[in-house]
């Protein structure tokens, strides 16, 4: 699901400013990558629908890699971008997670 959603990501954040959508895996990649490292640090498969650790750890190491990446390639890491997928990484990685936390309380009951 994880990498489902950075895909969406790109694809949204490329539509948004007129671009290829099709070129998404341009900005998707290195993002995708610090899914990916963040999985395996938390080891993600055990509990991949915890909110913590693996939903905070894939987050930020999506966030981090994927912007430190992004500026060793050379491609555009403005404060505004940084701040944005921030927000919507979050949003997408742990929002999902947590949505999932609240179905699972209220079947309890």
């Amino acid at each position: 699901m994880d990498l489902v959603l950075v895909i969406v990501f790109a694809a949204i954040g490329r539509s948004a400013h007129g671009e290829d959508v099709l070129g998404m895996l341009t900005t998707a990649w290195p993002f995708l990558v610090g899914t990916l490292l963040g999985w395996f640090a938390v080891r993600g498969a055990r509990r991949p629908a915890a909110v913590v650790p693996t939903g905070l750890v894939v987050w930020l190491s999506t966030e981090i890699m994927g912007i430190f990446l992004r500026a060793l390639t050379g491609q555009g890491t403005a404060w505004s971008f940084v701040l944005v997928s921030l927000v919507v990484l979050g949003v997408f990685l742990v929002g999902y997670r947590l949505v999932l936390v609240g179905v699972a309380r209220v079947r309890r009951r």
